[in-house]
C-alpha cells in the first residue's frame, strides 16, 4: 500500500512545471518525504501570517492566493491550477506566510516539508534553477500588476484581467475561453477596485455589445474590441 502511495505522489510531483525537472530517482525521494492532503471547496489552506514550513503541488482542484487590505478587503493575487506551487516564499526562507490560500475546488495537494525540500535543493541545481524561474515569474506579475494599478484606468485593467482569465489552463492563446464564471465581486478583488466600479463597467461593455451578462456567466461577444481597451485604444 506505501509502494502505491509513493508511486502516486511521485506521478503528481511529475506534473508541475518544477518537478518535472528532476530525475526519476530525485522525484522518488522527494515523494518519499511528502504527504498527500485534501480540502474541500472553500476550506482555507493557510492564512498569511502564520508559520511556513512547507510547500505544496497541486495535484487536482484550483486554489485561491490573496491578501487583505488595511480596509479588510480581500485581494486577489493568484488563482492556482493543477500542476502549480504555491507556498514557496515563507518555506524557503522560514518566516510567515506572505499571503492566504483558500481551496476553490475539491483539492488534492502534495505537502513537501522545508527540510526535505532545502536538502533536496541543495543536490539538485536542476530544481534551484526551476525554483527560481517559478518565483522570478511571480516577482515580474506582481511588478505588472502595480504598473497596472499606478497607471490603467479601470476599463484597461479589467481588459487586461478578462483576457487573461480566458487563456488560462485548461484553456490557451489558441483556444480562448469565450465565457468566465468569476463573480463581479472575484474580478473586482483581482484588480483591486469595488464590485461597484466593475458592475458600471461591465454594464457599459454590455451596452456596447462588447460582452454579454447572463445567469452568473460573463460572455465575451467582441474580444478585439477588448483587446484594444487593454492597450489603452
Amino acid at each position: 500500500m506505501s509502494t502505491e502511495v509513493d508511486f502516486k505522489k511521485e506521478k503528481l510531483l511529475g506534473k508541475s512545471f518544477i518537478f518535472e525537472a528532476l530525475d526519476d530517482q530525485a522525484r522518488q525521494e522527494l515523494a518519499n518525504f511528502s504527504f498527500i492532503k485534501r480540502y474541500t471547496a472553500g476550506d482555507t489552506i493557510f492564512t498569511m501570517g502564520e508559520p511556513g514550513q512547507s510547500m505544496m503541488a497541486i495535484a487536482e482542484g484550483s486554489v485561491r492566493v490573496s491578501m487583505f487590505t488595511p480596509s479588510d478587503r480581500e485581494v486577489t493575487l493568484n488563482d492556482l491550477q493543477a500542476g502549480d506551487v504555491f507556498g514557496e516564499i515563507a518555506m524557503l526562507d522560514g518566516q510567515e506566510r506572505s499571503a492566504s490560500v483558500k481551496a476553490l475546488t475539491n483539492c488534492t495537494l502534495v505537502v513537501l516539508e522545508r527540510r526535505a525540500l532545502l536538502d533536496l535543493l541543495n543536490r539538485n541545481p536542476a530544481l534551484s534553477i526551476r525554483l527560481i524561474e517559478l518565483l522570478c515569474q511571480r516577482v515580474r506579475r506582481s511588478d505588472e500588476r502595480m504598473i497596472e494599478i499606478a497607471f490603467l484606468d479601470l476599463p484597461a485593467r479589467l481588459a487586461k484581467l478578462v483576457l487573461r482569465l480566458t487563456v488560462t489552463a485548461p484553456a490557451s492563446e489558441d483556444k480562448p475561453l469565450s465565457k468566465l464564471s468569476q463573480s463581479q465581486s472575484e474580478l473586482a478583488g483581482m484588480i483591486g477596485n469595488s464590485r461597484e466600479n466593475v458592475n458600471r463597467c461591465l454594464r457599459r461593455w454590455q451596452k456596447a455589445e462588447l460582452v454579454d451578462l447572463k445567469d452568473g456567466w460573463l460572455i465575451i461577444r467582441d474580444r478585439a474590441r477588448i483587446e484594444a481597451l487593454a492597450h489603452g485604444e
